[in-house]
């Protein structure tokens, strides 16, 4: 039996003509989809170690799978392997490597102590996320969506998301430990169910994205000595460091808001309010 007849062909979404009429794709299309499927092992895998209670090589692995979440699509555009196939999945790997996985590596570390109402707050922040990703996929198709718009998500996205959930977790791997676990308890469900609520809010974050930052020459040294500086610190003291990370995060959100508060005002300023 040959393999077209127990598996579907592979279909990327948009070939070209060339695609369309052959019985071969290129490699380059399957690239990023395979860094993609990296990804869900990774926070699979993070799911695992947690219920072993390795939980510090599990949140590594969940911080994986953002990192390969971070580089599939750039590695789509690079090799030009984009698809409608491979967005699809990619909002797949993401409700379980975002959604799903800090959840239940948060309730197996601690969340469990406050009974079922971790395990509500953990249903909640992966409703949150589920929320998230289908708005973000929908507003994917919108075309009346301003080309600026794109410097900015709208809520925090889900590897940000899946970042901030596990600070309870960071924290305590920096030393920091209470001997109160049901109070401890208590708080982290609350802080992920606020988690959460951010990943559906409409409140804009940073993306990074068209952003088009530029700075002066004379900025250049310092910024990679800084860069450098950060990469040090996170080296030598790996939690301590990703804890103020999440802090400075945070501390980015009320500028982010007020930037495209204020680009917005200029637009309507220049264009006038959008026709009913």
């Amino acid at each position: 039996m040959s393999l077209d007849k127990l598996f579907p062909p592979f279909d990327p979404g948009h070939p070209d003509d060339e695609e369309r009429t052959s019985r071969r794709i290129p490699f380059r299309r399957i690239v990023p989809n395979l860094i993609t499927i990296l990804a869900i092992c990774a926070g699979m895998t993070g799911v695992r170690l947690a219920f072993e209670g390795r939980f510090e090589l599990a949140v590594l692995m969940v911080l994986g799978a953002a990192v390969l979440d971070g580089i599939d699509g750039r590695v789509a555009r690079l090799l030009k392997g984009q698809s409608r196939f491979g967005a699809e999945m990619d909002s797949l790997a993401d409700i379980v490597n975002f959604g799903l996985a800090p959840g239940l590596v948060l309730y197996a570390f601690l969340l469990n102590d406050a009974g079922a109402f971790g395990w509500t707050a953990a249903l909640l922040y992966t409703s949150g996320c589920a929320l998230r990703l289908a708005r973000f996929n929908t507003m994917l198709d919108d075309p009346h969506r301003p080309k600026w718009h794109s410097a900015f998500f709208v809520g925090v996205p889900a590897p940000a998301g899946a970042a901030l959930a596990m600070l309870p977790m960071y924290v305590s791997f920096a030393g920091l430990n209470l001997d109160l676990p049901q109070v401890t308890a208590g708080f982290s469900s609350f802080y992920l169910v606020f988690v959460g609520l951010l990943m559906a809010s409409r409140i804009p974050t940073w993306s990074g994205k068209g952003a088009g930052i530029r700075v002066p020459r004379s900025y250049a040294i310092p910024i990679i000595m800084l860069l450098v500086l950060y990469v040090a610190m996170l080296v030598s003291y790996f939690w301590e460091t990703l804890t103020l990370t999440i802090v400075a995060y945070y501390v980015s959100i009320p500028f982010s808001w007020q930037a495209f508060s204020r680009r917005s005002r200029r637009e309507q300023h220049q264009y006038g309010p959008p026709s009913a």
